[in-house]
């Protein structure tokens, strides 16, 4: 059986006052599972991201001659346009 731990963590005055709003609208006690769930949702996302690396990495080098270039030339002119100036 899984106990929860209990620990200390951080906020800014901004996130505490949105945790305490949020558990406010929840009628609940606390912010606790507030953050839990926030955890549970960021620990689920980062486990698909690591699937979602893993899967691109197995594409490597599928691209040969021409079509790789235009995909780097395509790539390249897009970072291009995300920088700020």
């Amino acid at each position: 059986m899984m106990s929860d731990m209990r620990t200390t963590i951080e906020l800014t005055d901004e996130q505490r006052a949105e945790l305490l709003r949020l558990a406010a609208k929840r009628r609940a006690k606390g912010f606790s599972r507030i953050v839990q769930e926030a955890l549970d949702e960021y620990l689920r996302r980062q486990e698909g991201k690591e699937q979602e690396i893993s899967t691109a990495l197995t594409l490597k080098g599928c691209l040969k001659g021409k079509a790789a270039a235009e995909f780097e030339e395509r790539v390249k002119s897009l970072r291009e346009s995300w920088r700020c100036s």
